[in-house]
């Protein structure tokens, strides 16, 4: 799903905490029904020219942690931003040890190119880059793969956290719940 920014908001330039928190609500009131399987939700800023860090603290992080934390099969992420946009969305998630995605979609919304900004904690990240390599996945496969000390349990807690962070996608299939990358060219971050 993409939901356009700028026809949302009517304008080219998005500022301050205030209108941040209006655009919030403009997006939580039109939340659209829950898919059955997980899926992106683009937020395209194509068409946005400036979107400052205190609109991005109250818009996008505050819809993605409203959807993350009702633990939807939406999986929010920015689309189509430019890269002063991008800086900005670093300054508000770097200081706050958060994470985000950011996507380029080409016309027909094809996935073209997906990174996360922010920053991962080393074995957040090493969890990250195993669910990247080997698709779908579970912590009891990443324990064995790797050969290591970590346990199933610290797998999992990585792994939700991730899901929770709306990066990598969670489904349970009975008492185990599978992972996987939810956008592709997923790989890497800044």
């Amino acid at each position: 799903m993409i939901l356009s920014v700028a026809k949302l908001a009517g304008e080219k330039i998005l500022s301050g905490a205030p209108s941040g928190r209006q655009f919030y609500a403009k997006l939580v009131e039109m939340f659209p029904a829950e898919p059955s399987n997980p899926e992106p939700l683009f937020l395209d800023f194509s068409g946005i020219d400036i979107a400052t860090a205190s609109f991005l603290r109250e818009a996008v992080i505050a819809f993605r942690t409203f959807v993350r934390s009702r633990k939807s099969n939406y999986y929010p992420a920015v689309a189509n931003a430019v890269s002063d946009i991008v800086d900005d969305l670093v300054e508000v998630v770097q200081p706050r040890g958060d994470v985000v995605m950011v996507c380029t979609l080409g016309v027909d919304g094809e996935i073209i190119r997906c990174r996360h900004v922010g920053t991962l904690d080393p074995m957040q990240q090493l969890t990250f880059d195993l669910v990247n390599r080997y698709g779908e996945t579970t912590a009891t496969r990443l324990m064995e793969v790797q050969k290591g000390d970590i346990k199933v349990t610290a797998w999992n807690n990585r792994l939700s956290s991730l899901s929770s962070l709306g990066l990598i996608s969670e489904q349970s299939q009975g008492r185990t719940k599978t992972y996987k990358p939810i956008f592709a060219g997923g790989e890497g971050g800044s």
